[in-house]
């Protein structure tokens, strides 16, 4: 936990009371002292600095904070993720890397090679996922939250959602381990905002690289390896991340 992530409504005049796992963490991880100062930030806002004010080392632990804030809110990142549905234990992972990398928002999808029993995961539920993208949050000293939509039907995805999106990306591409194309070869120009779409384990089946083609996505291979879902995420965005700078 590399910042302290606090929600507005527990700030209380310039103080904020904790009682939570972050109060355990300052106290046993970080073993601050009244007077020590921590980085903080407000969830989809500023970062600053606490003040430890006071605190209870023992059980029930708790640490209040002094807070200020001068920091701006960090932009959104060029990056954005389209999912095909992963299992869950894979997307839990998905989501705290995904934070801790920096991606703007996250569209979940099926795809023919989905198991439809994955839809029935309560981490779909916004008040399971949150955690895990908070964690990558204080993994990467950011506040913003990924912004997470969940479609549960290809089709009406495609056609209804999708057209009206696209607009917000320079790149459109597709992840599949059979294309013909490199990253290299469909990136020429410096990318403004990116949206990767993802497949499932068993990748993409043709109708549905079909489909993407025509709202104007450029499918491309990593290579002859076929990575986890989770894998490749990590590093189609590390790639993605160095072709921008490669631009700069």
């Amino acid at each position: 936990m590399n910042i302290i992530l606090i929600e507005k409504q527990e700030i209380q005049g310039s103080r904020v009371l904790l009682t939570d796992r972050r109060a355990k963490h300052l106290i046993k991880v970080l073993q601050v002292q009244a007077g020590d100062s921590v980085r903080i930030g407000i969830i989809d806002g500023p970062k600053g600095r606490g003040r430890v004010a006071a605190l209870c080392s023992r059980y029930p632990f708790q640490v209040e904070l002094e807070v200020e804030f001068g920091e701006e809110t960090a932009g959104k990142p060029p990056i954005d993720l389209l999912l095909a549905l992963p299992r869950p234990i894979m997307l839990r992972r998905i989501f705290s890397q995904a934070a801790a990398l920096g991606v703007g928002t996250i569209f979940i999808t099926h795809a023919q090679r989905v198991e439809k029993s994955f839809w029935s995961a309560t981490l779909l539920n916004e008040e399971e996922y949150r955690p895990h993208l908070l964690q990558g949050l204080e993994q990467a000293v950011d506040t913003r939250v990924p912004e997470v939509l969940v479609y549960k039907r290809f089709k009406p995805f495609v056609e209804d959602v999708l057209p009206g999106r696209i607009k917000e990306y320079s790149h459109l591409l597709i992840a599949h381990p059979g294309s013909p194309a490199t990253l290299k070869s469909v990136i020429t120009e410096r990318p403004e905002r990116i949206l990767l779409a993802v497949g499932p384990e068993g990748g993409w089946i043709e109708y549905e690289i079909d489909r993407f083609a025509e709202y104007g996505f450029n499918s491309f291979s990593m290579g002859e390896r076929i990575l986890k879902v989770d894998t490749a995420v990590v590093a189609l965005h590390g790639r993605l991340s160095e072709c921008r700078e490669n631009f700069t």
